[in-house]
């Protein structure tokens, strides 16, 4: 039995989230590009080790990942006036409106929702109110 401690609840409802909620490779892309993308904006105009120190990675894996958000419109790099050997990263309008769009939900949660019973779905909707209340 898990008791009815608050953290035996926390333990118990993470353990339920991270199996009810599939973590697939789009999941883990979109959680990535997210945590470079907000690392920008907070410090923009930024460096790249300052993105690399932030997010806790390595300034060529980092480095790669700019490279791509770059060609996909979301990250300009331009010269760092205060030193010409640097480039200071920023986010377009497109990074701004990716980061500000919801992140993509686990596709496996839809479905699962969709089988249960009206009283249970009811049920689960009461708990994330009382959730978000709590936050």
């Amino acid at each position: 039995m898990w008791g009815s401690s608050p953290s035996a609840i926390a333990a118990r409802f993470t353990a339920v989230a991270q199996a009810f909620v599939a973590d697939g490779p789009a999941e883990r892309t979109d959680r990535a590009r997210r945590s470079l993308l907000a690392a920008i904006a907070a410090t923009e105009p930024t460096t790249l080790n300052t993105v690399a120190a932030t997010v806790r990675r390595g300034a060529p894996a980092v480095s790669r990942s700019v490279d791509a958000l770059v060609r996909a419109g979301l990250v300009e790099r331009e010269a760092d006036p205060t030193n010409r050997r640097r480039l200071a990263l920023k986010l377009t309008d497109s990074g701004r409106g990716a980061l500000s769009t919801a992140p993509n939900a686990g596709s496996g949660l839809e479905p699962r929702l969709a089988r249960l019973a009206h009283s249970e779905l009811r049920a689960v909707e009461r708990a994330l109110e009382i959730l978000e209340r709590g936050l």
